[in-house]
């Protein structure tokens, strides 16, 4: 059997594909950007500096997403659930972050009526956390689920079921996919920054 014609996971198929079309989304959103920069010759962005700690706060929750699988695997279910929350209340602050960078701008004056740039900003943040928040609902389900298969045994007969490790990798695909997603709006911003 090829790899053409082998069967797929649906469920990681229907991911990727609302992956590749979300990805699709910022790169018109980009586009659009630099060619209003082309046609005026310069549109910078103010980037606010807490947006540095919400950057440092994605790719920490991405990495306990990480380590929440690995605990799985050697049935650390205690640092599991710990790695699942602390993922959970990163995203969170991430999100607060973002709205907090928001109030700096406008508090500066940069608005969406008066700057080109902070228009931009404003609706990649703004998609971004939208994205963010549906990861946060997944996240949360997951956390749920842990908790409430806690002791050991319940632990591992949770885990070793194939649907209940397919949920953990989405989750973990989707949330390391909004973190890429985070980098590359980031550094985007700030090779525009004013």
């Amino acid at each position: 059997m090829n790899s053409l014609t082998k069967r797929r996971e649906p469920f990681t198929y229907m991911l990727y594909l609302g992956i590749i079309g979300s990805s699709i989304l910022f790169l018109f959103i980009f586009l659009i950007f630099l060619k209003k920069e082309y046609s005026n010759q310069d549109i910078p962005v103010a980037t606010p500096k807490i947006f540095w700690l919400s950057t440092a706060t994605i790719l920490l929750s991405s990495l306990g997403l990480f380590l929440s699988k690995s605990y799985v695997k050697a049935e650390k279910f205690s640092l599991y659930r710990l790695a699942l929350v602390i993922s959970f209340i990163l995203g969170i602050l991430f999100i607060t972050f973002q709205i907090i960078g928001w109030q700096q701008l406008y508090q500066k004056n940069i608005t969406i009526q008066n700057h080109t740039g902070a228009s931009f900003l404003f609706i990649l943040s703004a998609l971004h956390i939208v994205h963010t928040l549906g990861g946060l609902v997944a996240l949360a389900m997951t956390v749920f689920k842990a908790f409430k298969h806690a002791s050991y045994v319940d632990s591992f007969v949770y885990n070793v079921n194939p649907p209940n490790q397919l949920r953990l990798k989405l989750v973990s695909i989707y949330w390391h996919f909004l973190d890429i997603m985070w980098l590359i709006i980031f550094l985007f911003m700030l090779y525009h920054a004013s």
